[in-house]
């Protein structure tokens, strides 16, 4: 039996994969640390959620586009994906209207990197799902309503 292998695994345990990541030099402790935007996660409605986000307006654009059911079959998990031709996106976003905390999630995208996310995510009832894409300092949106069957934020 290698005991320095499981010391060594007990002494990592706490640390999480991107503290692993970190410590084997694989990662920077700055790619390793996530951002967090507890107030646009927190707020209540659609208009909060993009304040807090820094979209005040944003604009509507047929370059982005979500993939998702016309109708969901069960609201606790619902596949959303969202993609865009667009060069240079910096970040996504998807707020569900009818949800307590309408931001579902976002994504921070490094340059390079194909603008295309899939998720799953809960939707307690029929809503309007948007697609917010932050490109070159500007906000684009899209929208598209998704009929839920059976509820899944405790329907």
């Amino acid at each position: 039996m290698n005991l320095q292998r499981r010391e060594a695994l007990k002494a990592g345990g706490g640390l999480g994969l991107f503290g692993l990541l970190a410590a084997a030099g694989l990662i920077t402790p700055g790619q390793a640390r996530a951002e967090w935007n507890k107030s646009a996660f927190d707020a209540k409605t659609i208009e909060e959620t993009l304040k807090a986000l820094g979209a005040s307006a944003p604009a509507n654009s047929a370059d982005v586009q979500i993939t998702a059911p016309d109708i969901a079959e069960n609201g606790a998990v619902v596949p959303v994906g969202v993609v865009s031709a667009l060069a240079g996106v910096e970040a996504i976003a998807i707020l569900i209207e009818k949800n307590p905390n309408p931001l579902a999630a976002s994504f921070m995208l490094p340059a390079g990197t194909e603008a295309a996310v899939q998720t799953r995510v809960k939707m307690g009832q029929t809503s309007d799902v948007y697609a917010l894409v932050k490109v070159g300092g500007q906000f684009l949106m899209t929208k598209k309503e998704i009929k839920v069957t059976l509820g899944g934020c405790g329907g």
